[in-house]
Order: structure tokens, then C-alpha cells, then sequence
């Protein structure tokens, strides 16, 4: 008998031994890049996930990085190679991990980041980890490949391509005028939830005719529930923020899910918007289109709207007050656009929108050292040779942005807000060092729509405001950047903070002295 128990109990160790080592040394028909495969199941997962306070590189990243461009300068240390020592360790290394139970290989490499880029639908394809489906839907278009994706691209490029914005530009503006207006009434603003209402309900009112003052439900109270669980911990019990992620996404689905039902029963006359075309789609007996993944497609717009640009606003506004430099030159590039116009009381034209040249500076600045998305997701097809590594067929691939956008051999002093860095650019889409916004067919189709967005509101706070910080600005990434405290900012109308000093039409020292409290 006990002689069958320990027979047992030794199968069961050997078993176990086993399956470690083939965790640890998972098979591959070449050879794996280096790495650590962690915990079982449970990966570095932790690490990942752990929050830190730098605008630098991950820790989790920036640790592999140096580890294993240590390793490689070890291997390579003979003379004969000492120029290939200096290109893995100016361009980054690959090393393999696992995160949430999948084994991935991380690129910090800017040439293997565009390859992955370059090679959509033919090497490697859109992938994101099992839970983020569950957040954004099964059938979003992020998960969506072929005619399918390219079909969904086209609708939101007919919403927000270039003709569609040029018509959105006064709205864009009107709705930029009516918060900055609202704030300067308050006493203090926290503007990341204030630029997420803002900005989401100019979508959703464009989106779906949405209006928050007439309608009985709060679609955004939903939104705001859902983004707080997004990036963390993906452990699905009650109480969890990753719980109330998926609650807030299923309250908000039923929400667009009655919204779509409704425009069934009553059409829209007044303005046509994305719920018609939907509807009509979907009465066409050759379509492509479904309602589950119409209203995935809404309800991705609808986040990327609300969290994305709200953020990128958040922290260009807190870059600019810590760098009055910058905001000078900003606000010179503004005034000197109203002084051109012929008339002071129309509005901004598209003329006047493309020639904001140091605004675009700015945006492509606020995007390389925001580093909003940390990472971004393919998968590996076959099994793909890549200099003396091999990636997988069916490994995850994580390209890390942040690691390219903050890489000192490509920007000079990286962690440094300097706009200039981008005067001799004509960037308008991405690039091997820049991919804030994705790279390949997978661009963001949404770019242009933020880079309106942001620049307006831009224009609209530099001409007729001035603003002091009161209190937060604190970030914090989870991996995704986060302001934990918020940024609670008091905004005054220019011509108000001037009659302070007792006259109508102050003196070019009143604005300098004005100029040391606010921005």
C-alpha cells in the first residue's frame, strides 16, 4: 500500500517538475529570445501590472532592457563584434515573458516594431489578451481581420476622415468655447473627467445624436465605471476594479443596444448620424455587417473618445504650465492667427487649422512623452526568423511604444517637453521612432479626429484664457497612464484677470506679472 502511495506521489512530483521546466523552457523551432517565462500561469503578470510614477521607460520594461542588452554585450564581447554590440543595444533588445497566462515576446526593437507593422495580415495580426475581448466585445475591431476590418475602417473613416472634419470644425469649436466658459465660472476644474465630458459628448452627439440634458439615462456615468477597471488586475470577482470594468461595459451596451432599438421604431429626421447608417446596412441582404458588431464598433469609438483625448489634453495642459516657454510660443502662433482674420467674430477656419504649425509640435510632443498607450498587440502567424531569435507561431507580440519614443540615441534628452524636436518633421502618419497612434494598416483611424480636437481647444484656451494650477498633476501608470489626483485647475477670462489691475487695457508689466500666477 505504501508502496502505491509513494509510486503515486513520485508521478505526481515528476509531473509537476515537468510541466515547470516546460513552462520555463517553452519549445520553439529555433531559438527563443531571452527571457523569463515567471510564475506558472501566473507570468510577470504582477510586475506588469505594478504601478509606477515615471514618465521614463516601464520599470518592467526598462529593467529586460538593460538585463539583456548585458547579456548580448557579454556574448558579443570579441572585438570582431563589436559593431553588432553597438546596434542591439542602440536599438533595444526582444526578450519573451508571460502576461496573463500567455506567453508573449516584448520588442523594444524600433526596426522589428515596423516590420510587425509592415507585415499585418500576412506574418502577424491584431491580437489582444483574452480579458481585453472581454472588455471591448468579441466582435470589436480591434479583433477583427480581412474585408471584415477594412469594411469597419472605411464607416469610421466616412465619420471622421478629413471632408467629415472640415464640416465638424465649428462644432468642434462651439463645443470647446461653451465648456471653457463654463470652467472659468467654477472655482476650480478637474480637467481630466471635465475634457472627458466634453469631448464624449461631442462624439456621442455625433455618434448617435445623443444629448445628455434630454435624455434619462447617463450613457458617460457608464463609460466612467468601465475605464477606472480597464487597466488592472484582470480578476473578475465582486468588489475588483476589473469586475466593475465589465459591469460598467454591460450597462453601457444596454444602454446603445435600447438607443439602436428606439431609432428602429422612430427614425431620425432631424440629422442623419451613425445609427442610420448603421440601420440601413443592415437592411442591405449583401451586408457584411451585424448588430453585435456595429454596436462593439460604437461602443470602442465612444471609449477612445472619452479616455485617449481627455488624457492627451490633460497632459499637454499640465506640460505647458511646467514649460512657459512653450506655452509663449503656443499662444504667439494663436494671437497671431486672430490678428490675420478679417473679421474677429467668425470663427476658426480649416486654412487657419492646418497652418498651426508649433500646435502640431506640441501634439506630436504630448503623444511621444505621454506614452498614453503603452503597448500594442499582434500575433504571430507562423513561426517568423528575426536576426539569430525566432518568434512562435500563436505567441503574442507586444510592441512597446514607450521604449522607441524615449530612446536617448533617437531624442535628445527624451524625458524633456521640447516641441522643437519636431520642426524639420512633415510627420502626418507614423514612423520607426514614432507610434503613438499605431503604424501599418492598423493607424489609428481616429488621429485626425484628436489631433482636430486638441488643437481647438488649444486655440480656444491660449487666445481668451489664463489658468493657474491648484492642485494634483500627479501621474501614475498602470501601465497606461493615469492622473490618480487629478488636475484641478482655476481658469479666468484674460480681459477679467486685467481689470484686477484696475484698467481696462493693461500694460505689457501687468501681463508679465500676471504671467508669474497664471498660465
Amino acid at each position: 500500500m505504501w508502496t502505491v502511495c509513494l509510486c503515486i506521489a513520485a508521478l505526481v512530483a515528476l509531473s509537476f517538475v515537468h510541466w515547470i521546466h516546460r513552462w520555463s523552457n517553452p519549445r520553439c523551432n529555433g531559438n527563443l529570445p531571452p527571457g523569463s517565462m515567471g510564475l506558472p500561469l501566473l507570468g510577470e503578470s504582477l510586475e506588469f501590472f505594478a504601478s509606477n510614477s515615471s514618465s521614463d521607460i516601464p520599470p518592467f520594461v526598462k529593467e529586460r532592457m538593460k538585463r539583456y542588452d548585458q547579456l548580448l554585450i557579454y556574448k558579443y564581447s570579441c572585438p570582431l563584434w563589436f559593431p553588432l554590440t553597438e546596434f542591439v543595444c542602440r536599438y533595444g533588445p526582444v526578450f519573451r515573458t508571460s502576461l496573463v497566462g500567455r506567453p508573449v515576446i516584448v520588442s523594444t526593437n524600433s526596426d522589428l516594431n515596423y516590420y510587425i507593422f509592415q507585415q499585418e495580415g500576412r506574418l502577424f495580426q491584431s491580437w489582444y489578451p483574452d480579458t481585453f475581448t472581454e472588455i471591448f466585445g468579441k466582435q470589436n475591431v480591434g479583433s477583427l481581420h480581412g474585408f471584415i476590418y477594412k469594411y469597419l475602417k472605411g464607416m469610421v473613416l466616412n465619420l471622421f476622415g478629413p471632408e467629415s472634419l472640415r464640416k465638424m470644425l465649428t462644432e468642434v469649436e462651439q463645443a470647446a468655447n461653451k465648456s471653457l466658459d463654463m470652467w472659468s465660472r467654477q472655482e476650480t476644474v478637474e480637467l481630466k473627467d471635465a475634457s472627458a465630458a466634453m469631448i464624449f459628448d461631442l462624439t456621442a452627439k455625433k455618434l448617435i445624436s445623443h444629448d445628455p440634458e434630454k435624455s434619462s439615462e447617463n450613457l458617460r456615468e457608464n463609460f466612467v465605471a468601465f475605464i477606472k477597471g480597464l487597466i488592472s488586475f484582470p480578476l473578475n470577482i465582486p468588489g475588483t476594479a476589473y469586475h466593475k470594468c465589465l459591469q460598467g461595459r454591460k450597462k453601457a451596451m444596454t444602454m446603445l443596444e435600447n438607443m439602436l432599438e428606439e431609432r428602429r421604431r422612430r427614425p431620425n429626421k432631424v440629422q442623419r448620424d451613425f445609427y442610420d447608417y448603421v440601420l440601413e446596412e443592415l437592411q442591405r441582404k449583401d451586408t457584411v455587417l451585424t448588430e453585435a458588431v456595429a454596436l462593439d464598433l460604437m461602443f470602442v469609438l465612444l471609449f477612445a473618445s472619452f479616455e485617449t483625448t481627455s488624457l492627451a489634453i490633460t497632459f499637454a495642459i499640465k506640460m505647458l504650465a511646467e514649460n512657459p516657454h512653450v506655452l509663449k510660443e503656443l499662444t504667439e502662433e494663436h494671437d497671431a492667427i486672430l490678428r490675420k482674420r478679417e473679421d474677429s467674430e467668425l470663427g476658426l477656419t480649416w486654412k487657419e487649422y492646418k497652418s498651426m504649425k508649433f500646435t502640431f509640435q506640441v501634439i506630436n510632443e504630448t503623444a511621444r512623452l505621454g506614452n498614453i498607450v503603452p503597448g500594442i498587440f499582434r500575433k504571430a502567424l507562423k513561426d517568423i526568423k528575426y536576426k539569430e531569435h525566432t518568434i512562435p507561431a500563436g505567441w503574442a507580440v507586444m510592441v512597446c511604444p514607450p521604449a522607441v519614443h524615449l530612446n536617448p540615441s533617437t531624442y535628445k534628452d527624451p524625458l524633456q517637453f521640447n516641441p522643437w524636436r519636431w520642426e524639420e518633421s512633415e510627420l502626418k502618419g507614423a514612423s520607426k521612432n514614432f507610434m503613438a497612434f499605431g503604424g501599418g494598416m492598423r493607424f489609428c483611424v481616429g488621429t485626425d479626429f484628436t489631433k482636430v480636437q486638441m488643437a481647438v481647444f488649444l486655440h480656444c484656451l491660449v487666445t481668451k484664457y489664463r489658468w493657474v494650477l491648484m492642485k494634483g498633476g500627479d501621474i501614475v501608470r498602470t501601465p497606461g497612464l493615469q492622473f490618480p489626483n487629478g488636475l484641478h485647475i482655476q481658469i479666468s477670462e484674460k480681459h477679467k484677470i486685467r481689470a484686477r489691475g484696475g484698467r481696462n487695457h493693461p500694460s505689457r508689466q501687468d501681463d508679465e506679472e500676471a504671467d508669474h500666477v497664471y498660465c
